[in-house]
């Protein structure tokens, strides 16, 4: 597993947050660690999954993802 810190836009309230875990929840090989407001850390398997595609599954929630840094 890898880890990953992701910065999220558009986030404004626990209904985005609630939004966003589930989303990544269902996505094949992510581990979620925590969502708050704005961010993200959670785990995951690049056998499974990539950034990429992490980042894709927050946008059909209506979120912008990047990698924290």
């Amino acid at each position: 597993m890898t880890s990953l810190n992701l910065t999220i836009e558009g986030m404004t309230c626990e209904h985005c947050v609630r939004a966003v875990r589930g989303r990544l929840e269902r996505t094949p090989g992510v581990k979620v660690d925590d969502v708050q407001v704005g961010s993200a850390k959670l785990e995951y398997d690049p056998a499974k999954t990539d950034v990429d595609e992490i980042e894709s599954a927050i946008a059909d929630e209506g979120y912008t993802a990047f990698v924290a840094g």
